[in-house]
């Protein structure tokens, strides 16, 4: 069986930022779950893993939900051509929020 090709993980500067806020217990969840859900098939929708309806300021085109009450959030955009995964925001799901570096981004 042919292994599928890899795409290059690539996360923007603001990322860094983002998982700030985040409880560091969390950081290799967060590092494993976009490995293994992003690395292979990005563009694959599943039941955690949709196209957004419309392309974010951010310029993020899908969205990526994991975690504990799928409580974190992942937006990213997919450079086929490239094979490149651009991660664009890393945040949380609080109520009826997203938070990006602990702040509401309007999406």
């Amino acid at each position: 069986m042919a292994r599928k090709p890899l795409y290059f993980l690539a996360f923007d500067s603001d990322t860094v930022e983002h998982l700030r806020v985040i409880d560091t217990k969390y950081h290799s969840l967060i590092r494993k779950t976009i490995r293994d859900q992003l690395q292979f098939e990005p563009e694959t929708e599943t039941r955690n893993r949709k196209p957004l309806k419309r392309p974010t300021k951010l310029g993020a085109t899908w969205e990526l939900r994991f975690g504990p009450n799928n409580r974190f959030r992942v937006l990213y955009a997919v450079d086929r051509e490239n094979r490149k995964v651009q991660i664009l925001a890393i945040g949380t799901k609080e109520n009826n929020q997203l938070l990006f570096g602990g702040k509401e981004i309007e999406l």
